[in-house]
């Protein structure tokens, strides 16, 4: 099934309803009264494309479910970064920084921070991978 990025980019957001060119004449006045009264309207074709644009591919790579934000939290993370910095660089708290690295690690399935450097690599989600120390 063809994905409508659009669609899903104006409900997330916080588009109140949304109608294609083909259902709009026919379900017009039925979205008005739904929004007008306070609810949200869609048809059917945009919320099936939600739902699978929320489920997990089963052949998708687990980074892929990464927010951007915790995208970058990892990106941060395996260039050297400590929590600290990273909350400091992004103007957040380093409690939400935790929570981001919390949930990326879990997304990755990760338990810790050599496997979550090792996902990382393996996956070319870092620029540049310095050479440890001699050995």
């Amino acid at each position: 099934m063809k994905r409508a990025p659009g669609k899903i980019v104006a409900i997330r957001a916080g588009a109140s309803g949304y109608l294609t060119k083909e259902s709009a004449s026919r379900e017009l006045a039925t979205a008005l009264r739904k929004v007008a009264s306070g609810g949200a309207y869609i048809t059917p074709e945009v919320a099936e494309q939600l739902a699978l644009g929320a489920m997990p591919s089963a052949d998708a790579l687990p980074h892929t479910t990464l927010s951007d934000r915790e995208f970058q939290v990892l990106r941060m993370l395996v260039s050297g970064k400590s929590v600290s910095d990273i909350a400091g660089a992004l103007t957040l708290s380093v409690k939400t920084v935790s929570t981001h690295k919390a949930r990326l690690m879990q997304k990755l399935g990760v338990s810790n921070t050599s496997e979550m450097f090792r996902y990382a690599i393996q996956h070319r989600l870092v620029d540049d991978v310095e050479p440890g120390p001699p050995g």
